[in-house]
């Protein structure tokens, strides 16, 4: 007879606990605590031998450098592919997250297509939609034909007898929260489910070496629900993005094992599904030359590629006694900095003012590189002067007000140059191998000469 055995569980952190209590002591939330029950065979399970080998090869004369990185899976969604790192890894677990109604289902049944018409063998599992629903999405995309197994199934044995029949290069579940393990009393979605579910799929991608997608939910807050330790279970973490009201979709890797972090792929949304976009810079600038005052132009990098991006700043006198600073796309407490630079250091109010702060096009910037570029954004905006024109902007700003250099300044002013661009307001330190003529300053207060001050 198996054992029983009854813990509580807290579904906000994961944290376990022998008896019942109101507030977790992990992540200190009231009312999480869950009881839940273990089943496990008498006795322990039987241990399983495995085979241990060295780092280092002994025969050095036939050590082969395609040996040491790890084959790829190509599916042909280049964006798709850049964010993995160049394709799918064999046996690797990639977890997949997102707001719901944002295009997981769509973004992956175009990737699954798209491999299955290039040679390889892909199953779509869905615990949320029927097998016909899926046709349905399919036909409306004009994917109908790619030879995709589907499947549509929440309990987890099922699924594991399944995908160890037949042999498969990739497998995508979506979504993990809907299955569930009979060998766990729980709730389906619940956070023993979900690690239980997790484990077993990551188990068997690693055992048959097929390439295994988990799509996860997120929470209010934004962060992917369910237990943490799901992330640290798969090798590669991708959030895909998008505000609403934009038909601009972005697929960022926050945790890679086989390529590199912050890398995004750029999607648009449209009647047929996703459509790649290539050049994210051309999009998020649009077509207007001309530019208002409030507005800058940031030359940014997100992984790899460099990415012109709009920073808009409205300053607006305030009716009310603590004014507003709101901003989209960037951090808060960043602009509550460049404000407080701005004014001890450059001699400019903004107490009695409303601000806001907006990136266009609904893209989040997380590097320190966009100070500059909003600092001169609310210049603009307060002086009611634009900017030089053809102008791109880049720089970090420390608290004196001194304009630091930034990493890949030569990248960022050839992709503004490809794009028409002609000058630069940047760190001095991007004087060296400039393309084109760069207006460099070393501090904040000296780059107020590129406004009239007396206008």
């Amino acid at each position: 007879m198996s054992k029983a055995q009854a813990v509580f569980v807290c579904q906000s952190c994961g944290m376990t606990h022998t008896k019942w209590a109101g507030q977790c002591s992990g992540c200190l939330t009231w009312n999480t605590l869950v009881q839940e029950t273990f089943s496990t065979p008498p006795g322990g399970l039987k241990p399983e031998t495995s085979k241990i080998s060295r780092l280092t090869k002994l025969n050095f004369e036939t050590l082969d450098a395609e040996d040491d990185a790890p084959a790829r899976m190509v599916t042909g969604i280049e964006e798709f592919d850049r964010v993995c790192g160049g394709g799918v890894v064999p046996g690797s677990a990639i977890l997949l997250a997102g707001d719901p109604g944002v295009g997981k289902s769509t973004l992956l049944l175009q990737v699954t297509a798209r491999a299955a018409m290039n040679g390889l063998r892909v199953a779509y599992i869905s615990g949320e939609e029927a097998v016909e629903q899926i046709r349905g999405r399919a036909s409306r995309m004009g994917v109908t034909k790619a030879p995709v197994d589907l499947a549509a199934e929440t309990s987890l044995r099922t699924i594991l007898d399944a995908l160890k029949r037949d042999t498969y290069d990739l497998v995508v579940v979506d979504s993990i929260q809907t299955l569930w393990s009979d060998a766990i009393d729980a709730a389906q979605g619940s956070v023993s489910q979900v690690r239980a579910c997790a484990g077993e799929l990551v188990r068997l991608a690693k055992k048959s070496r097929t390439a295994m997608i988990l799509v996860g939910h997120v929470t209010k807050e934004g962060q992917i629900a369910g237990p943490r330790v799901v992330e640290h279970m798969v090798d590669a973490v991708l959030s895909f993005e998008g505000e609403r009201g934009y038909p601009f979709r972005i697929l960022r890797g926050s945790k890679n094992r086989f390529g590199a972090t912050d890398e995004i792929g750029v999607f648009e949304m449209g009647d047929g599904g996703l459509r790649e976009v290539p050049n994210p810079s051309a999009l998020f600038l649009g077509d207007n030359d001309e530019r208002s005052s409030g507005s800058a132009v940031f030359a940014g990098i997100e992984g790899s590629r460099p990415v012109l991006v709009e920073i808009q700043a409205l300053v607006a006198p305030s009716a009310l006694g603590t004014p507003r600073r709101a901003v989209v796309g960037w951090d808060s407490g960043r602009l509550a900095m460049i404000l407080a630079v701005l004014e001890s250091r450059c001699g400019l109010g903004f107490g009695g003012k409303d601000v806001y702060l907006n990136v266009a096009g609904g893209l989040k910037i997380n590097e320190p590189a966009a100070d500059l570029a909003a600092a001169m954004a609310l210049v603009s905006a307060l002086l009611d002067q634009p900017l030089p024109k053809a102008s791109v902007i880049f720089g970090e700003i420390s608290l004196s007000g001194e304009v630091r250099g930034v990493s890949r300044m030569e990248t960022r002013m050839k992709e503004a140059l490809k794009l028409g661009f002609s000058n630069a307001i940047a760190p001095s330190t991007a004087l060296e191998n400039a393309p084109f003529e760069v207006k460099a300053y070393s501090h904040l207060v000296n780059a107020m000469g590129a406004f009239d001050m007396n206008g």
